[in-house]
């Protein structure tokens, strides 16, 4: 039995966005096939994620230099707490789905927050003295993104997502894409259902 972790990065539904339509085939399919996986979904603009900001900065360096947790802020012991269990989620993961929009050629700034948690010295990823070498191996991920135009995979989001994923040690990292149907509206059924077929044939053998 895996542990598959979904990140929902898009505040629609798929009643309205193209990459969560592909999500909900995807894993339809994958219950299907594996009934017995554990699947925990994070919606990203509901559930939240917390941000790296003053309270997490300042609650790190107390921390580094000898202060006890029960010591800091409520504020910094709460989000220090969730950035955490963020990193422990998705460490304990065997697979990860990342569903998001591509906007403003780039990830939804949730999602960023959530990378944030997952990129974490010591963690995901050590220091040597030959550079960053990852902490973490065999993990699997699904990438589903749509996006008004064409960019065969070479868009900022696709390639950050990758990037990220590889430098933590997640080597196997496959693409869903549903591109081009504001660039050809006329199109839009036949770019629609490919995607959905993709997505359905990605299911089976993730």
């Amino acid at each position: 039995m895996s542990k598959v972790l979904v990140i929902n990065a898009h505040p629609l539904t798929g009643l309205e966005s193209k990459s969560l339509k592909a999500a909900e085939v995807f894993l339809d399919t994958y219950k299907e096939k594996n009934p017995s996986d554990e699947i925990i979904t994070i919606n990203l603009f509901e559930d939240g994620v917390p941000e790296i900001d003053k309270d997490v900065l300042t609650g790190w360096e107390a921390l580094r230099t000898g202060t006890e947790f029960t010591a800091l802020t409520p504020e910094q012991q709460g989000k220090i707490t969730g950035f955490n269990a963020s990193t422990d989620q998705f460490l304990a993961a065997d697979k990860v789905v990342i569903i998001n929009a591509l906007w403003n050629l780039n990830i939804p700034t949730r999602l960023k927050a959530w990378f944030d948690t997952v990129n974490v010295a010591g963690k995901t990823f050590r220091y040597t003295v030959d550079g960053p070498r990852p902490l973490t191996s065999g993990k699997k991920a699904m990438h589903i993104q749509s996006a008004g135009g064409m960019y065969g995979g070479q868009d900022f989001a696709s390639q950050y997502v990758k990037g990220i994923l590889n430098f933590v040690g997640v080597a196997d990292v496959t693409k869903i894409e549903i591109e081009g149907i504001d660039h050809h509206p006329e199109q839009k059924d036949e770019i629609l259902n490919a995607g959905l077929a993709a997505a359905k044939e990605a299911a089976l053998n993730f």
